[in-house]
């Protein structure tokens, strides 16, 4: 616990056998996790198996796969009903170091943010870990283009290393988002339409043959997801469309 409060590392899962162990023991090293809650969408290696060998775990299992924005939406269904005051979602291939936990669950737990992001963007990391030229380059140019149209200064939109209080969790219509990559895109943009402030801290992150990574067709799929996300939310700030993503107001 943190200040009275349940922290649980929620982990999407898929095909993650070989990196999952060690992610999963330098989070609970960090001393403050709870519960790690494992969803497996579904993986062709032993994924599932591993999990439920690893302590303090609640492993759920896809009998198909669902997509990744899906296996978030189960994520933090599970966190909340295991009575979680601050999720945070660690990706179980290692790419993100899960040493910034207590670091990113005291800015939730201190009341400061009611989310925060692991960036890779601030500190000058994301090149010299390895991202490809064509990814950052992709990803600082739609960043630009998002912060423009949904007026925010976010760093990046598209790091997978996020903490949530419950109470913001619980008001986001999570349901209407993508089943797809770009569900964290939406998330974002939904808790930026309810007027909450974003936290970021600055987050070394590792390219390597294990890290999860999506191809350039589907990051090409990707980008257009999120430039017609941020499209909608000008558009819905503006009345002049209505969408499910944006459907409530603080």
């Amino acid at each position: 616990m943190l200040k009275g409060q349940k922290v649980v590392v929620v982990m999407p899962a898929y095909n993650a056998e070989s990196t999952l162990r060690r992610t999963h023991q330098e989070v609970l090293e960090e001393g403050i996790v709870d519960l790690v809650i494992v969803v497996d969408d579904a993986s062709s290696d032993q994924t599932a198996r591993l999990a439920g060998e690893l302590p303090c775990t609640l492993v759920h299992v896809h009998l198909r796969n669902q997509g990744y924005g899906a296996n978030q939406k189960t994520c933090y269904r599970l966190a909340i009903e295991q009575g979680a005051d601050i999720v945070i979602m660690v990706h179980p291939d290692y790419q993100y170091t899960p040493k910034l936990i207590p670091a990113m669950a005291s800015l939730v737990a201190s009341g400061l943010y009611p989310c925060v992001l692991g960036s890779r963007i601030l500190g000058g990391y994301a090149l010299k870990g390895g991202m490809p030229l064509w990814r950052y380059i992709a990803n600082r140019a739609l960043t630009f283009v998002e912060n423009l149209l949904m007026g925010a200064k976010l760093s990046e939109y598209h790091t997978g290393y996020r903490a949530f209080s419950k109470a913001l969790l619980e008001q986001l219509p999570l349901e209407a988002n993508s089943d797809d990559f770009v569900f964290d895109n939406q998330m974002l943009a939904q808790i930026l339409w309810l007027g909450y402030p974003i936290g970021e801290v600055s987050c070394p992150t590792k390219y390597f043959t294990d890290a999860s990574s999506i191809n350039f067709r589907r990051s090409c799929v990707y980008g257009l997801g999120c430039l017609k996300t941020a499209l909608l939310y000008r558009l819905s700030r503006w009345g002049l469309c209505r969408t499910a993503l944006f459907s409530r107001k603080k």
